[in-house]
């Protein structure tokens, strides 16, 4: 398989996008290195993937805090020797307002992790990448990253923020190995929706093209192909996983 010993670093892989991805590498043969702020959860993610057989390690991270993303980098080159690929996937939702009521606290903490975030991990992750040889970066936006939706502005101006960010990576590493996309998944069932929907995902499913919110499992395949020679000539690309949401 061409992932067989290849390496990994997914952030968020305790719960939704980012636990299904690390699933979906895991069984195609990649080092997987889970990484969260949720120990208890990003553990058992770690710990199925190597009852299943697979080969996975939790380390701790806040990716808004850059000491914490250089010990990833670091722990993950002591324990596999290389980073191959990234999904840098942890993210916020940020509490509901309106623009003017958005407290100060609320917006850099958004930002802080949502945006900030994806840059420190790429800040680190890049020469690693390089060092292995190439590889391939994914960055999760959303598709609050390509069109507004009212009462998240920090959230909305983060993920805008990912997408112009990758491009700028993307033209940067071009010619050095490295493709960098985005995936911007629409309404998902995960933990982050019911959040989102306050448990209004039925009436998400109605709005929907498709009739339905998507899978964790349909991003993360998404994420793979992205990491795979089968997507070798993508990069700098945005790419909706949202059942034709952002079509209508």
């Amino acid at each position: 398989m061409v992932f067989n010993n290849k390496t990994i670093i997914i952030t968020g892989a305790a719960s939704g996008i980012g636990r299904a991805a690390a699933f979906l590498f895991a069984s195609q043969g990649t080092n997987v290195v889970v990484s969260d702020i949720d120990e208890v959860q990003g553990v058992k993610t770690a710990t199925f993937i190597e009852d299943k057989g697979g080969v996975a390690t939790y380390i701790p991270c806040d990716v808004s805090n850059e000491s914490d993303v250089s010990h990833l980098v670091d722990k993950t080159l002591i324990k596999f020797g290389s980073v191959n690929m990234a999904f840098n996937n942890a993210g916020t939702l940020g509490e509901l307002s309106n623009i003017t009521d958005c407290s100060l606290e609320n917006w850099e903490n958004t930002i802080g992790t949502d945006l900030t975030g994806i840059w420190l991990c790429m800040k680190k992750e890049l020469p690693a990448v390089i060092e292995a040889g190439g590889g391939s970066i994914v960055n999760c936006s959303s598709i609050a990253g390509l069109v507004g939706f009212e009462t998240y502005p920090a959230y909305v101006a983060a993920k805008h923020g990912i997408i112009g960010l990758t491009q700028a990576a993307a033209l940067e590493y071009a010619r050095k190995g490295i493709r960098i996309n985005a995936v911007c998944p629409g309404p998902i069932h995960t933990p982050m929706l019911k959040k989102f929907s306050a448990n209004k995902e039925n009436e998400l499913a109605e709005q929907s093209p498709m009739g339905r919110v998507g899978l964790p499992e349909e991003v993360a395949e998404a994420a793979l192909w992205l990491c795979s020679p089968k997507s070798s000539y993508i990069t700098g690309q945005a790419l909706p996983i949202d059942g034709g949401w952002v079509s209508q």
